[in-house]
């Protein structure tokens, strides 16, 4: 399974966005869908994930701004990126949890490619 993230772009702090999460192939073994960036000379950090159970979890860097949807008919999980700011400039990765921690790289497989975000001041 891989999941390819699009939707992201340019815009002004304080927009909005709406980023995809598309699946490439049958997620029923995995456990949910997480979201990661990396900002240019960092680290992938993570996001948020949404878990099959429906449960979300949030980075505190996001919590408040930043919200999951999903459209099962379509296999696709939303993220929704509401009062953006310029350190959320990043490239979004989606990816398929398996087990483990959230914060965790290695708990996800199936890593596509990523979405470019830009917030200009």
């Amino acid at each position: 399974v891989q999941l390819q993230a699009s939707g992201g772009g340019v815009v002004q702090a304080g927009g909005s966005l709406r980023l995809s999460c598309a699946a490439s192939g049958r997620t029923s073994s995995s456990n949910g869908m997480g979201w990661f960036r990396q900002a240019p000379g960092k680290e992938r950090e993570f996001v948020g994930i949404r878990r099959n159970i429906g449960t979300t979890s949030y980075a505190d860097s996001v919590k408040g701004r930043f919200t999951f949807s999903r459209d099962n008919a379509k296999n696709t999980v939303f993220l929704q990126m509401n009062s953006l700011k310029p350190e959320d400039t990043a490239v979004y990765y989606c990816a398929p949890y398996y087990s483990g921690s959230f914060y965790n790289t290695d708990s996800y497989r199936g890593w596509g490619q990523g979405t470019l975000v830009t917030v200009s001041s």
